[in-house]
């Protein structure tokens, strides 16, 4: 491996199958790249059987412990009928596997499509599968996963943007200043409000949930870790006041129905969201070495881009100060 190279470069489509086949199976050759950046995932196809999927975890971002820690919470809601898509076990009972360097699980291909969040029917069951989700997840806490909080996502991610030279030099001064003030906001948002962190998906957003049989199916708890539970709940609310009102009483309705909503945890919608903003552009300053990063965002690392962030940050101290939404009598 050269010193530029990344990772992923020793990936190919050979050491896929090779891969595969040491679990035991019998590939036919078909490999189809699918919409996967973090990681990298494969649908391969199988001898006389249907395809199955491959996911290979980006090396040094999580530790096994970590890994296997997502896969048995995902076991654990799969065992109790949960509608997941849960990592195949080997005939050793295993769902994690290395290969040449890469580790790697194997799940069974399920169709569907994302839900439709102005659709209150599915709201409703949304709601009812994160309150059984957070039911159990509030059993017993993770021992080896981080959680989503002020300085994972806020100021590991603002350092890292400010001390790799990936905002225009025009911009630094409004970057940096106003990223300053929003991260005292949240430091105070964090402060004040403290609710019980349990196992979340961590990710929640339609990407990662497969609409079939009447049904929500969830996929990809690659980000599960220790967070409120309002952070798998803010992503399915969008449009104006109004209508986030609308949506999140009808996704607590069924949440209710088998965990109970802590109402303060409202106040810390805008604290997820301006969060995750912040994160996002960390996340892909942090990934721009792996090739699939400058091809599939081309327009990050551009001043219009960073124009355009710190506009979208600077409405989000706005909304930061406005009162938190209340739930529908």
């Amino acid at each position: 491996m050269t010193p530029s190279s990344h990772p992923y470069d020793q990936l190919t489509p050979d050491r896929v199958l090779d891969a595969i086949e040491s679990q035991g199976y019998l590939s036919d050759a078909r490999i189809m790249a699918l919409n996967s950046y973090e990681n990298r995932v494969y649908q391969v196809g199988i001898e006389e059987s249907l395809p199955i999927i491959a996911k290979f975890y980006r090396p040094q971002r999580w530790t096994k412990a970590q890994i296997l820690e997502e896969h048995e919470f995902s076991l654990e809601l799969h065992d109790m009928e949960f509608p997941i898509v849960p990592p195949l076990k080997n005939e050793q009972g295993e769902t994690l596997h290395e290969f040449e360097g890469f580790q790697f699980a194997l799940f069974e291909r399920k169709g569907g499509y994302p839900p439709e969040l102005d659709n209150f029917d599915h709201l409703l069951t949304l709601g009812r599968c994160m309150g059984r989700l957070h039911q159990l997840g509030a059993a017993k806490p993770f021992g080896h996963r981080p959680g989503i909080n002020l300085q994972r996502y806020g100021k590991d991610s603002v350092q890292w943007l400010l001390e790799n030279d990936f905002i225009p030099v025009a911009l630094l001064p409004a970057y940096e200043t106003l990223s300053r003030d929003i991260l005292e906001k949240l430091d105070s948002i964090e402060k004040h409000y403290q609710p019980k962190a349990i196992r979340v998906h961590g990710d929640a957003h339609c990407g990662n949930i497969l609409w079939r049989d009447d049904n929500a199916h969830f996929v990809d708890f690659d980000d599960t870790c220790m967070a409120p539970a309002i952070q798998d709940l803010w992503m399915f609310l969008s449009g104006d006041r109004a209508n986030q009102t609308a949506q999140l009483s009808e996704l607590l309705e069924g949440y209710n129905e088998f965990y109970d909503f802590s109402p303060i945890e409202l106040n810390l919608v805008e604290y997820f969201r301006t969060l995750r903003l912040i994160n996002y552009s960390g996340w892909l300053a942090k990934r721009w070495n792996d090739p699939a990063f400058p091809m599939a965002f081309p327009w990050f690392n551009t001043e219009r881009y960073w124009s355009e962030h710190i506009l979208e940050l600077r409405e989000q101290m706005a909304i930061l100060d406005e009162p938190p939404l209340s739930i529908m009598p």
